[in-house]
């Protein structure tokens, strides 16, 4: 098949090019495009219209979440939004059969509500990073629905107010601590109706198929992800003081998000909104076990009262100190998300790597460099 990967010279797209090389032919859409092996051409955005007739498109292309929110949130609509409109009206006009969108569990929400995360939830992202990538989500399905191409269930007066209260939702924390005059991108104009699973449209062109990924953090040789910081501070012996705290959150190893583009491309998966997870979640204090391990570094996790560390924590809130109770909050929270839905359209029981295994290949090729 020939495939097209948008930001094709990124972390992900890397690997995707390794994985699909094979029995694949492979073009990029990229803003800069070198000689890359395994690749027969890469374009730039502005070449749009010259790329040749594709079979799948793999949107990746994006602005990754600015864990500092050093980021004006105008840059994360235009790039997520924006250039998710633009390859998507083109795979639509194009005789491509199969769309995969990159979006991300931060479209569905911040901080997950009860024990697990699953695709039905209403979405409640916050910050332009989430706020973004469900804009994306939404115009792909609208723009689907204006097309007559599908028909969206929107019959029930419950979901007309949810509608109405995410769009004010979601505008309200675009424009929050924007500048004066800043433009805020409202794609479509009506592109915030919350996308749940239960909302997915029907399709009435059974050869075009859009899969909208939401992979939790991504991780692999080459790529901690947002692991950096932990990492360094079992590199350099920091004692890491909130052991008392047994969180769970849920990862994605590059070995498993691979074999499921692999999967989608090559079989006839229904379209739709999927999580892409590891089966098992680790906690911060297992990571800090596997990263001790693999680097062959003592384990320096103190198990500190946590009514002290809280009590820190708030003073830190009052005095603007680096530990206060918003990043207390982020460091020990659960962030598990299912795969169940997954694994059931791929017709398997368990993903290929375990959460375990994906980890240990990641930091050993790191402990090398």
């Amino acid at each position: 098949m020939k495939i097209l990967i948008t930001g094709i010279h990124g972390f992900v797209g890397s690997n995707l090019v390794a994985s699909l090389k094979v029995i694949h032919q492979i073009f990029g859409l990229d803003i800069i495009s070198p000689q890359q092996e395994g690749v027969i051409k890469t374009f730039a955005w502005n070449e749009l219209d010259n790329v040749p007739e594709m079979d799948v498109i793999i949107h990746l292309a994006g602005k990754a979440h600015d864990t500092k929110s050093q980021t004006d949130a105008q840059v994360y609509f235009d790039i997520n939004t924006g250039l998710t409109q633009k390859i998507y009206d083109w795979f639509l006009a194009s005789e491509a059969k199969k769309f995969i969108f990159f979006s991300s569990v931060k479209a569905a929400a911040d901080r997950v509500e009860g024990d697990i995360l699953t695709e039905d939830v209403v979405p409640s992202p916050k910050g332009p990073y989430g706020e973004s990538k469900i804009a994306a989500e939404n115009y792909i399905l609208l723009q689907e629905a204006r097309g007559k191409r599908q028909e969206v269930r929107t019959d029930s007066l419950e979901h007309q107010a949810l509608s109405i209260e995410y769009q004010s939702i979601s505008k309200e924390a675009r424009t929050k601590n924007q500048e004066p005059g800043t433009k805020i991108h409202e794609p479509g104009g009506d592109t915030l109706l919350p996308t749940t699973d239960s909302l997915l449209p029907t399709t009435h062109y059974p050869l075009k198929t859009t899969y909208i990924l939401r992979p939790c953090m991504i991780h692999g040789p080459g790529n901690k992800g947002n692991l950096n910081h932990l990492y360094q501070v079992v590199k350099k012996g920091i004692p890491y003081p909130l052991g008392s705290f047994e969180n769970k959150r849920s990862f994605t190893s590059i070995d498993n998000l691979t074999f499921v583009i692999s999967e989608l491309i090559k079989k006839d998966i229904p379209g739709g909104i999927y999580n892409v997870g590891d089966d098992e979640s680790l906690s911060t204090n297992e990571l800090i076990a596997i990263m001790s391990k693999t680097m062959n570094k003592p384990n320096r996790t103190w198990k500190w009262n946590k009514s002290f560390i809280e009590l820190i924590a708030s003073i830190g809130t009052t005095l603007h100190l680096p530990l206060n109770n918003e990043r207390l909050n982020k460091l020990t929270e659960n962030y598990i998300v299912s795969n169940d839905k997954l694994k059931n359209a791929l017709g398997i029981k368990i993903m290929p790597v375990s959460a375990y295994d994906g980890f240990i290949k990641t930091i050993q090729s790191f402990d090398k460099k």
